[in-house]
């Protein structure tokens, strides 16, 4: 289980996509009430593996923005197991060449955990 309010209900939403946006505009926003719930670590020993591979999509878009924000990024988020193996591409619908592309032009957060995101798709209007 995750623990966290915030992120248990974005996880249980049924749509992937729509809960990724929801938690763009957290974090575009700077909802506080969403950061300062961050603070507290997340036991990830206790989180399915369907959990853990959620927060590692929504670790990599907390940590980049947190840093866009300048807000101290808490050490859970930078867990070592919240990683993929194998590269995760959020748009199934790109090609080799694309998918090259934004693995050098993702920033760090989304490098060091293999998961990339099209950076204009997650800037927020």
């Amino acid at each position: 289980m995750i623990g966290n309010k915030y992120l248990q209900a974005l996880f249980n939403y049924p749509d992937e996509d729509t809960s990724l946006n929801q938690l763009l505009e957290l974090l575009k926003y700077k909802d506080m009430k969403f950061i300062d719930s961050l603070k507290e670590a997340i036991d990830i020993d206790l989180c399915s593996d369907k959990e853990i591979k959620y927060l590692t999509k929504v670790s990599a878009l907390i940590d980049y923005y947190l840093q866009v924000h300048d807000i101290e990024v808490p050490d859970w988020i930078r867990d070592d197991r919240l990683r993929f193996d194998r590269p995760y591409y959020h748009s199934r619908r790109i090609s080799d060449f694309e998918k090259l592309k934004i693995q050098y032009t993702n920033p760090s957060p989304f490098r060091a955990r293999n998961v990339y995101f099209d950076l204009d798709g997650i800037k927020r209007i």
